[in-house]
């Protein structure tokens, strides 16, 4: 690469796929995106699962925590949903400690775990949106189906579900070892170049 991150790599031996291109283009195409200009300016997240076989020890679903501008990216495993601020108040200190900074805006989609439950006198903000509140960081929301709004999350739970799909493929592990692919999926993604970012992550 121009960067010097990596040498150079031959390409000349591998033809083009058009299924594979096909298969990977979506409907929705995202102009004019704007980049946060530091770190933990602005943090996707998204939760992914049930899983139908449970990992080694139990768990059934992930959470990401993503920064926009680095794009390096957290993943805990949890057991339901409705750990999901558990997981952002382990979450929140570390990369305060770790970047001298404070998360400024988080944004997800309007999952119960994240949003609240609608009554009949309208939104009552569940225990993750009262504590985003607390600590003075802005919430936002996704619109109704429009998952490409938090487009950074959701398509990199895609990636890291397609990494661990191949992985396990490849060998003869059982299928609940997913969770240990899915660290090294993410140790991985963290450390390799991208498009996006001037630096790995």
């Amino acid at each position: 690469m121009s960067n010097g991150a990596i040498g150079p790599l031959d390409y000349s031996d591998l033809g083009v796929c058009t299924d594979c291109i096909k298969g990977k283009q979506t409907n929705i195409r995202k102009v004019g995106a704007r980049r946060s200009s530091g770190v933990l300016d602005l943090v996707y997240t998204d939760i992914c699962g049930p899983f139908l076989k449970a990992s080694w020890n139990d768990h059934k679903y992930f959470i990401t925590f993503t920064d926009d501008y680095s794009r390096y990216e957290y993943l805990y495993l949890i057991y339901e949903k409705s750990q999901s601020l558990d997981m952002f108040k382990i979450y929140k200190p570390e990369v305060k400690n770790q970047q001298n900074r404070k998360i400024k805006a988080v944004r997800f989609d309007r999952g119960g775990e994240y949003y609240g439950r609608c009554d009949g006198s309208g939104r009552c903000p569940g225990p993750f949106a009262n504590f985003l509140e607390e600590c003075g960081i802005v919430a936002q929301y996704t619109m109704s189906r429009t998952p490409h709004q938090n487009g950074v999350a959701e398509r990199r739970n895609r990636t890291l579900k397609d990494m661990v799909r191949s992985m396990i493929a490849h060998t003869t592990l059982s299928e609940s070892l997913w969770s240990e692919t899915l660290k090294t999926a993410v140790y991985l993604l963290n450390r390799v170049p991208s498009k996006t970012v001037i630096k790995i992550p």
